[in-house]
C-alpha cells in the first residue's frame, strides 16, 4: 500500500472495514436463537480483549483523561443502547434491510450537530436527509403492527449510533481511538454482563465459534473505518462504507436465502443516491473553496 495516495489507502480501508462488520452482522445471524443481550455482550467482550492489547501496547491510558469521562461514559451508553437494537434488528430482519437502516447514522448525525453543536447545515445536506428517510419508508413499509417493531429497532440504532458519533465529535482527537474503542467495549460489556448471568441460554460450540467470529470480525471493521480516516476525510471517502450493504444483501442470498423484496431494494437505492448527492457537493464545494484560496 505504500506506492497508492492516502485518498485511496483511506478508500481500501474502509470497503475492508464495511466488510468485517457485514461478517460480523452474518455471525450474529447465524448464531440462531441466542438473546441479543448475550450476543451484544459477546461480540463487545472480543472487542474489548483486542482494544486492550492495543491501549497495553502503545502505553495509552485504559480510561481516559479525567476531563474527558462525560463524553467517554455519553459516547459509550449512546453506543451500548445502539449495538444492541442494531443486533435486535439482525435477528428479525433480511439482513441487508437491518445494514441500510443502520447507515441512516450519516445523515442522523447532521441533524444531531446542527441541534447540539450548532454546526452549519447547507441546504443540500437538508435535501439529502429527506430523500434518506423517504428511502427509509420503502424499507419499513409501515403498517403499524408488530411486524414494524424491528424496523423500528433498525431506525433506532441508526438514532442511537447517530448521537455517538456526534458526541465523538466533541471527543475529536483528545483520546487515542484504540482507547476509544476499549472504553466503550468495556462500558458495555460491564453494562450487559449481569443480564446475560441472569438470562443466560447455553450455547452450541458452533454458536460459540460464530459470536467468536463476531467480535473479531467487528474489531476489523471497527479499527478499519478509524484508520480509515485517518488517511482521508469522511467527506471525501465516506461513500464507500456503503459497500456493506452490497455485501450484507450477497450474504442475506447465499447464505440465508433471503432475498430482498422490491420495495427494499427501491429504498437502497434511494438512500445510496441521497449519499452519493451529498458525497458529490461536498466535494465539489471542497474544490471551489480551494480554488477560491
Amino acid at each position: 500500500m505504500s506506492n497508492l495516495s492516502n485518498r485511496n489507502k483511506g478508500i481500501i480501508l474502509l470497503l475492508f472495514s464495511a466488510f468485517g462488520f457485514s461478517m460480523m452482522a452474518a455471525f450474529v445471524k447465524l448464531s440462531g436463537d441466542v438473546p441479543t443481550v448475550q450476543k451484544t455482550f459477546f461480540r463487545n467482550a472480543i472487542s474489548m480483549i483486542i482494544a486492550f492489547g492495543f491501549v497495553k501496547y502503545y502505553k495509552e491510558r485504559l480510561f481516559g483523561r479525567k476531563e474527558n469521562q462525560k463524553i467517554l461514559l455519553l459516547r459509550s451508553s449512546l453506543g451500548a443502547i445502539g449495538i444492541v437494537l442494531y443486533f435486535y434488528a439482525i435477528d428479525h430482519l433480511v439482513l441487508s434491510d437491518a445494514d441500510m437502516l443502520n447507515k441512516l447514522s450519516p445523515f442522523l448525525t447532521i441533524i444531531f450537530a446542527a441541534i447540539f453543536l450548532k454546526e452549519r447545515t447547507r441546504v443540500f445536506q437538508v435535501v439529502a436527509i429527506i430523500i434518506a428517510f423517504i428511502g427509509t419508508l420503502f424499507i419499513i413499509k409501515p403498517e403499524f403492527s408488530l411486524d414494524t417493531v424491528p424496523y423500528l429497532a433498525g431506525f433506532l440504532s441508526a438514532v442511537f449510533a447517530a448521537g455517538a458519533y456526534t458526541v465523538l465529535r466533541v471527543l475529536g482527537s483528545k483520546e487515542q481511538y484504540y482507547t476509544v474503542v476499549f472504553y466503550f467495549s468495556f462500558f458495555t460489556t460491564m453494562i450487559l454482563l449481569p443480564f446475560v448471568i441472569l438470562f443466560y441460554q447455553t450455547m452450541s460450540w458452533q454458536q460459540w465459534v460464530y459470536l467468536l467470529a463476531a467480535g473479531v470480525f467487528a474489531t476489523v471493521g471497527q479499527f478499519g473505518i478509524t484508520i480509515a480516516y485517518k488517511y482521508a476525510p469522511a467527506k471525501e471517502i465516506s461513500i464507500f462504507f456503503y459497500s456493506t450493504v452490497v455485501y450484507s444483501a450477497l450474504i442475506s442470498i447465499i447464505l440465508f436465502d433471503q432475498i430482498p423484496d422490491i420495495l427494499s431494494i427501491i429504498g437502497y437505492v434511494i438512500i445510496f443516491g441521497a449519499s452519493f448527492y451529498m458525497f458529490m457537493k461536498n466535494n465539489k464545494n471542497d474544490h471551489n473553496s480551494e480554488q477560491k484560496a
